[in-house]
């Protein structure tokens, strides 16, 4: 049995029962046939479910030794000795498998922890929040029914956190900013730390002040030690669904709009505006004052330097669209044989010479 499908994350369950649970269609024969676990198609053992999507994972199907195999319903079957389930979404349906027999996350249980600090004037309900040992909430802060802040999180003056939010451990929230509903913040997020802003005068950096806050909307999941500047004045946005991976750096005034991601190590600076359902692949920079189109693309590593319009795919530095750097990169890949044709050439005609 593969690692995945140990205690406690093992179940004993039927093909028959398993294509009911993901809503798919499989051979009678195969009904009877057990599952214990899930795994990869590279990983799985005897016993566990897998899936499969995509063609370039071709060689791992044939050589997996899962005993069943989410495929897709247009999936035409090779006899490879396992029992298959067709799905609408192969992905999809492996969620659900893991989701009802994968490690679960603790339950929401409402309570404060002895050692948490909060002041008097925070707005909330103590029966209905979770409040972690060492939390610090400050003045004026209000909490939402069925929202958890994380062992050790810090919750400025004046913070508005919604219904059903929840930080992790180590979360930082400072003064005025508004989370909403049912946001999630893993360990290590700053929310509203100053942007970075300066001017030099007489030989030296002068800070300017940063006096706006943070609004973060409903359905945002923020990644591990991500950080969110406050706006100079007005507020740093973040729209609704929204989701940021890991290690992401977004500058003061800048708006994201709804239902976008951004990949691990993206950096955003000062006063972007990025619209709605734009995705950003990793270690992607996007420099200050510019705007990003609905529906944009950018490749991982893109140096975004001026405005790009939405509903194209852009690569490189400075970013253009994909066609035209990957036509630049195929010009490229031919260099070598192509100076190797001119000094041929060039032989030929010293002897003509």
């Amino acid at each position: 049995m593969s690692q995945t499908s140990s205690p406690p994350n093992r179940f004993r369950l039927s093909v028959g029962d398993l294509t009911q649970l993901v809503h798919g269609t499989s051979r009678s024969e195969d009904a009877k046939m057990m599952v214990e676990g899930f795994a990869s198609l590279g990983e799985a053992q005897k016993g566990d479910v897998t899936f499969y999507t995509d063609v370039k994972h071709a060689a791992a199907l044939r050589q997996t030794k899962a005993t069943v195999i989410l495929v897709p319903e247009d999936w035409e079957s090779e006899q490879l000795g396992v029992a298959f389930i067709r799905v609408v979404s192969p992905t999809a349906a492996f969620d659900l498998v893991v989701d009802r027999y994968g490690r679960q996350a603790p339950a929401f249980k409402a309570g404060i922890h002895p050692t948490a600090v909060i002041s008097d004037s925070v707005t909330f309900n103590a029966a209905k929040v979770c409040i972690g040992a060492h939390a610090v909430i400050e003045q004026g802060a209000i909490i939402g029914d069925g929202a958890t802040i994380g062992a050790s999180s810090y919750v400025g003056h004046d913070v508005t956190i919604g219904k059903d939010t929840k930080l992790h451990a180590q979360v930082t929230i400072q003064d005025g900013c508004v989370i909403g509903d049912r946001v999630i913040l893993h360990s290590g997020v700053v929310i509203g730390a100053d942007g970075f802003g300066y001017e030099f005068e007489a030989g030296r950096h002068r800070k300017v002040k940063q006096r706006g806050i943070v609004q973060v909307d409903a359905d945002v999941e923020i990644g591990a030690n991500s950080t969110v500047d406050r706006a100079r004045y007005g507020r740093t946005w973040i729209g609704a669904g929204t989701k940021i991976d890991n290690l992401v750096q977004i500058g003061h005034n800048v708006v994201i709009g709804r239902h976008c991601i951004l990949v691990a190590c993206v950096a955003i600076a000062g006063s972007v505006v990025i619209a709605d359902y734009v995705v950003i692949g990793a270690q992607a920079g996007i420099a200050g004052h510019v705007t990003i189109g609905p529906q944009a693309r950018l490749g991982a590593r893109c140096g975004v330097t001026k405005d790009l319009p939405g509903g194209q795919s852009y690569l490189g530095f400075p970013a253009v669209p994909a066609e035209k750097e990957k036509r630049k990169l195929a010009g490229v890949s031919r260099l070598e044989k192509l100076n190797a044709r001119v000094r041929a050439l060039e032989k030929m005609l010293e002897k003509l010479a």
